[in-house]
């Protein structure tokens, strides 16, 4: 508990009235994932709650993670396959094609040197495009 605030549950609920908070349990959750580029954070059977402070809510999710590398597809590979979901198709690698032509088109440059310019650019057509533009490549 923070210092000052009541010890008592339904004295803390009461004051959380009083200043315009909510606080609902989510019962009979499964699984939450928090997904990063890299891992999945995975909490099997959390505590969830959301708590709504003026309009806005938050979800509170209290248990322990698993955290799993995203390679190994654990939720979208196998596993999923195993339970009978749906396998969504792997990701394409690099830019979308359609990115990669308007780089070619705007910059007048060939297929590779638009890849190039828009991986150095993490993925956004018009910095590859003055990139390419301001060092005399178009």
């Amino acid at each position: 508990m923070m210092p000052g605030m009541p010890r008592d549950p339904r004295q803390m609920q009461m004051m959380m009235r009083r200043l315009g908070m909510k606080t609902e349990e989510i019962d009979d959750v499964e699984e939450v994932v928090v997904r990063t580029r890299t891992k999945d954070h995975v909490f099997v059977a959390p505590q969830v709650t959301v708590i709504t402070v003026q309009g806005a809510r938050t979800y509170q999710v209290v248990g322990t993670p698993e955290i799993r590398a995203r390679s190994a597809g654990p939720l979208t590979g196998g596993a999923a396959a195993a339970a009978g979901a749906p396998v969504p198709p792997p990701a394409p690698s690099g830019p979308p094609e359609e990115d990669i032509r308007l780089v070619m088109e705007q910059a007048n440059v060939s297929h590779e040197e638009a890849v190039e310019a828009l991986l150095t650019a993490h993925g956004e057509p018009a910095e590859a495009i003055m990139k390419i533009l301001s060092r005399g490549g178009g």
